[in-house]
C-alpha cells in the first residue's frame, strides 16, 4: 500500500475519531440534568463534607463540677474558655447534678474538680475528673483528647507535635475521599449509562455498523468524560485550597497523574458496567452496589480501614478508591514524593488492565 494512501485513511480514520468525540460532547452538554450532576454535585458534596458534615470538636457545652472555686480551678477554667473547643454553661457542686444535665441534653461534657484543689496540687493528691457523654464514643474521645491537652497544668507537661493537620480540621481527612468517591461516580456511573442509553434505544448498532472500529467508537465516549473529570478535579482543588483552605503541599503534576490513572480505572469500570447492564435503571442501581456504597463506607474516607473486622480489610483491598485516597492523602496532605505511592500506583495499574481486558473482551462478545 503507497504511503500517500496510508497516511489517507490515517486522517479519516482520525476525523472519524474526532467527529464521535465531537458527537458525544454536544449530546452531554445538551443534557441540562447530566451537567447539573456533573458540576453541581461536587460543589454540593465539597461544601458538605467540608462545613456541614464535620467531625471537628466546637463550642461543646461543659460543666463544671467543684464545691469551691479556688484560684487553680479559676486558672484552669479560663484556659478551656478561652479556647474555641469549650464552652462553660454551668458550674455545679455535685455529679448528681452534672449526670442530670447531661440526661436533659443541656450539656456534652462535665470536669470534676475534687474538694481544695489547689491546695492539693502541691503534694499530688489533685485529681480532675471527665465525664462524657457516650453515646457518640468517636466524638467523645476527641473531647476527651483536646480537653486533656488543655488542662495540661493538672499533670506534668507533655509536648505534642501534630504533623500535617496541626488545626485538627476534618476537612483535611474529607477532601481526598470526595475527590476519589466524585471521579468514580462521574466516570464510571456516566459513562455505563451513556453506553447502555445508546444499547436500549438501538442507536449502539446504527453506530456500529459505520466503518469505524468498536474500540475507536468506545473510546470516543469516554473521551469527553475523561476531560470534564479533569476539569472537575480542577474545581474540586480549587474549592479545598480557596475555600476550605486545606493546603496542597505535594506535586500537583503527581496528583493530576495519579488521578488520570484512577480516571482511566473509572472509564474501564463503567464500561464493565455497561456490558452486564441492560438498562440504565440496572446500570443506575449496579453502580450505586458497586461504586457508591463501597467508596463511602470501605475507601477509609469516613472510618479507618485499620478499625474494620478482618473480612471487611480485605473486601476494602479490592475496592479501586481505598489505593486513591491513600495515594492522594500521602501526595496532598503529607506533601510526600511519587516514590512514596508504588504500592497505590502498582494496585491502580493493575485494577485498570484488569478492568479493561475483561470490559473490552466481553464488549465485543456481546454486541457480536
Amino acid at each position: 500500500m503507497p504511503d500517500k494512501l496510508r497516511e489517507e485513511i490515517k486522517t479519516e480514520k482520525m476525523k472519524q475519531f474526532i467527529s464521535f468525540i465531537k458527537k458525544e460532547t454536544k449530546h452531554i452538554l445538551r443534557d441540562h440534568r447530566t451537567m447539573l450532576i456533573l458540576f453541581g454535585m461536587p460543589v454540593v458534596m465539597m461544601v458538605l463534607f467540608g462545613f456541614a458534615i464535620s467531625t471537628d470538636v466546637k463550642n461543646v457545652n461543659l460543666i463544671v463540677v467543684t464545691s469551691e472555686m479556688d484560684n487553680q480551678t479559676q486558672k484552669i477554667l479560663d484556659r478551656i474558655n478561652a479556647s474555641e473547643y469549650f464552652t462553660i454553661k454551668y458550674c455545679v457542686k455535685t455529679t448528681d447534678e452534672a449526670q442530670q444535665l447531661m440526661r436533659e441534653n443541656k450539656a456534652n461534657m462535665a470536669i470534676v474538680f475534687n474538694s481544695k484543689f489547689a491546695d492539693r496540687l502541691y503534694d499530688g493528691s489533685a485529681k480532675v475528673q471527665l465525664i462524657t457523654d457516650n453515646t457518640d464514643p468517636n466524638m467523645a474521645e476527641l473531647e476527651n483528647a483536646y480537653i486533656q491537652q488543655i488542662i495540661t497544668n493538672v499533670k506534668p507537661p507533655t509536648v505534642t507535635r501534630l504533623l500535617y493537620n496541626p488545626q485538627m480540621k476534618s476537612s483535611y481527612n474529607f477532601v481526598p475521599g470526595i475527590m476519589g468517591m466524585l471521579l468514580m461516580i462521574i466516570c464510571a456511573m456516566m459513562t455505563s449509562v451513556s453506553i447502555v442509553k445508546e444499547k436500549e434505544r438501538g442507536t449502539m448498532e446504527v453506530i456500529l455498523v459505520s466503518p469505524v472500529r468498536p474500540i475507536i467508537i468506545i473510546i470516543a465516549k469516554a473521551v469527553p468524560y475523561m476531560i470534564l473529570s479533569l476539569i472537575i478535579l480542577i474545581c474540586i482543588l480549587l474549592i479545598s485550597k480557596y475555600i476550605l483552605l486545606v493546603p496542597i503541599a505535594g506535586s500537583i503534576t503527581a496528583i493530576f497523574g495519579v488521578s488520570l490513572l484512577y480516571i482511566l480505572l473509572a472509564l474501564s469500570l463503567g464500561l464493565f458496567i455497561s456490558v452486564i447492564a441492560e438498562t440504565q435503571v440496572a446500570a443506575l442501581l449496579i453502580s450505586g452496589m458497586i461504586l457508591l456504597i463501597p467508596s463511602i463506607m470501605l475507601s477509609g474516607m469516613i472510618y479507618p480501614i485499620e478499625s474494620m473486622p478482618h473480612i471487611l480489610q480485605y473486601l476494602a483491598d479490592i475496592v479501586p478508591a481505598r489505593w486513591y485516597i491513600a495515594a492522594i492523602r500521602k501526595l496532598m496532605i503529607m506533601g510526600v514524593g511519587i516514590d512514596m505511592i508504588y504500592k497505590e500506583l502498582a494496585v491502580l495499574t493493575v485494577m485498570t488492565v484488569i478492568l479493561l481486558t475483561i470490559a473490552l473482551r466481553k464488549f465485543k462478545t456481546r454486541l457480536e
